[in-house]
C-alpha cells in the first residue's frame, strides 16, 4: 500500500499526504492524477476509479491545504480564515458520489462511484462536519516532532500523542528507550 490513513477520517489523512510539511523539505504523496487515484482507491472512497486529472489534483492539493488551514485555527483558537472556509464549502456543495450495488453470483456488495472531483466534495463534506461540529474539540497534532498529522483523540480520557503507534509513537518510545540506556551506560 503506497498511502497511509492513520486518522481514519479521510480528510485528515488527506492533510497528511503533505508529509513533515514544517521541514525544509515536506515530502509530497500526490505528485500526480495517478497518485490521487491510488490515494482514492486504497481510501475506499472511490475504488478502481481513473479519473483524476491534472486540474482535479491541483484542486485536491487546494482543498488539503484549506483543511489544513481550517484545523491550524481550530487547533490554535483563531478565527478561521474566510478564503479557506469559503474553497471548502464551495468543495462541499461538489455533487455527491452514487452508490451502485453489486450482485454476483456469490455475493452482493455495493460501491461508491464517481469521478475524482465528486470525491473531493465527500471529503470536504466530512471536513465541514468536523471543523464546524462538536468533533473540532478533538482536533490534534502528533505530538513527534518530524510529523505534522492532524487527527481526532478519540482515546479514553483524550489523551492520545501520536497520529499512529504504529509509526510515530513507536519511533518516539524507541528513541527515548534509546536515550534512557545511553544515559545509564554514561552515568
Amino acid at each position: 500500500m503506497k498511502h497511509a490513513f492513520p486518522c481514519g477520517c479521510l480528510p485528515l489523512d488527506l492533510v497528511g499526504t503533505l508529509r513533515a510539511r514544517r521541514n525544509e523539505r515536506p515530502r509530497e504523496c500526490l505528485e500526480t492524477p495517478a497518485d490521487l487515484d491510488d490515494w482514492l482507491d486504497q481510501s475506499g472512497l472511490l475504488p478502481g476509479s481513473h479519473t483524476a486529472t491534472p486540474a482535479v489534483l491541483a484542486d485536491a492539493l487546494v482543498l488539503r491545504e484549506a483543511i489544513y488551514a481550517l484545523v491550524w485555527a481550530r487547533l490554535h483558537g483563531e478565527a478561521l480564515p474566510e478564503e479557506s472556509v469559503a474553497l471548502l464549502n464551495l468543495h462541499a456543495s461538489a455533487p455527491v458520489l452514487a452508490a451502485e450495488l453489486l450482485a454476483t453470483a456469490s455475493s452482493a456488495g455495493w460501491r461508491p462511484r464517481g469521478t475524482a472531483a465528486e470525491a473531493l466534495g465527500n471529503i470536504a463534506r466530512q471536513a465541514v462536519a468536523i471543523i464546524g461540529g462538536p468533533d473540532a474539540t478533538l482536533l490534534r497534532e502528533c505530538a513527534r516532532p518530524e510529523c505534522t498529522q492532524v487527527y481526532l483523540d478519540h482515546s479514553r480520557g483524550h489523551r492520545r500523542e501520536w497520529c499512529s503507534m504504529k509509526t510515530c509513537g513507536s519511533r518516539v518510545k524507541a528513541a527515548a528507550y534509546r536515550a534512557r540506556k545511553r544515559d545509564e551506560a554514561l552515568a
